[in-house]
């Protein structure tokens, strides 16, 4: 074989590679446009919806300060602040589960079957029963709790690497010690006390305020950036770490920075919202399914993860007439389910990184 025959088989196989590239990418932006505007037609009608109806050509003089002093109330003061806190609550919680699913290469993976949320749980019941803590302090300490249970769920899981299913069963019982923390705590408190944390406990957007709504967007202005960086060397690791290490890539960098990251967007969610089940563990599958695996399903991840959110929460508002449910409550319904599934055919065919 002639060296000019070597050099246009090495010429082809880098033009196919070059070419699927971009087909990917073009395809993961084709299906992040139709998402997001997926999520601006479902927010858009979630504003029209409520006891005072309001007409869509009402939200728009709203939105741009044209309406009565009542109208840009129930839109700018009730509505709308609720309605950003789901979709970036949504974002964040679907982006940390991709980035947990890659790093542990196990559809399980998710901060709430792997014990981050329940860790979240435990310190927020902790700190409104016991010690009274609300409002932008609790968002503190809910992020501080949830940082150092990671560390520990993660020292637990390590044994000269993380593997996916050791990673998975360490967090499910570091999350079994989590919810005996919160139980205990709930059988010892005041009655009142018990209601406020068991409506934030179980996921609710009905307390959300202009402070923790401004925490959350910082937050998430500085974290998704952070999350689409570090899952740029985290594609490589499905390769081997061998590998990923040939090609410059530092693996267990790349792990702690991940799971560090993607810690920080569940807590951010979880401080503001509560516990919200299952939102996480949907996402990532959901945009794999639709652009593939790698990278380019991060900001699918966080548009399923928003679009989700905000769906659940017209139906937590709107199902039953004059009865409004914590958001947690209608994802937990539409979660479990998929859970069920996902065990059984994980089991059936033999994967869990």
């Amino acid at each position: 074989m002639s060296a000019q025959t070597v050099a246009a088989g090495a010429s082809r196989a880098v033009s196919t590679v070059a070419l699927d590239r971009r087909r990917r990418n073009a395809r993961a932006i084709g299906v992040s446009l139709v998402l997001a505007v997926l999520v601006a037609l479902v927010s858009a009608v979630s504003l029209t919806l409520g006891d005072a109806g309001v007409a869509p050509s009402d939200v728009l003089a709203a939105l741009v300060g044209r309406a009565d002093r009542l109208t840009s109330f129930v839109i700018l003061d009730l509505r709308l602040p609720r309605l950003l806190a789901a979709v970036l609550v949504g974002g964040c919680l679907g982006l940390s589960g991709a980035l947990f699913q890659s790093v542990a290469r196990n559809p399980l993976a998710s901060p709430d079957i792997i014990g981050i949320t329940t860790s979240a749980s435990a310190t927020g019941a902790l700190a409104l029963v016991w010690f009274g803590i609300g409002g932008l302090a609790l968002s503190g300490v809910v992020l501080v709790g949830t940082l150092v249970a990671a560390v520990l769920i993660y020292l637990l899981a390590w044994r000269n690497g993380v593997s996916g299913y050791r990673f998975v069963l360490v967090g499910i019982g570091f999350a079994a010690i989590c919810a005996g923390i919160v139980s205990y705590v709930l059988t010892r408190a005041d009655l009142r006390d018990v209601q406020q944390a068991l409506v934030w406990i179980t996921g609710s957007l009905n307390s959300v305020d202009g402070t923790s709504l401004a925490v959350l967007a910082v937050s998430a202005v500085v974290l998704v950036p952070a999350a689409l960086l570090v899952g740029r060397p985290l594609a490589a690791l499905g390769l081997g770490d061998d590998v990923a290490a040939g090609i410059g890539v530092r693996p267990e960098r790349t792990r702690i920075l991940s799971v560090g990251v993607g810690v920080a967007l569940a807590a951010v969610a979880v401080s503001v919202a509560g516990p919200i089940a299952f939102v996480a563990l949907l996402a990532a599958p959901v945009a794999r399914r639709l652009v593939g695996r790698g990278t380019l399903a991060l900001v699918p991840a966080a548009l399923v993860g928003a679009l989700v959110l905000v769906l659940s929460d017209v139906v937590a508002q709107f199902a039953v007439p004059g009865v409004v449910f914590p958001v947690g409550v209608v994802t937990g319904i539409v979660g479990a389910p998929y859970l069920l599934w996902q065990l059984t055919r994980t089991n059936r065919v033999g994967r869990g990184g």
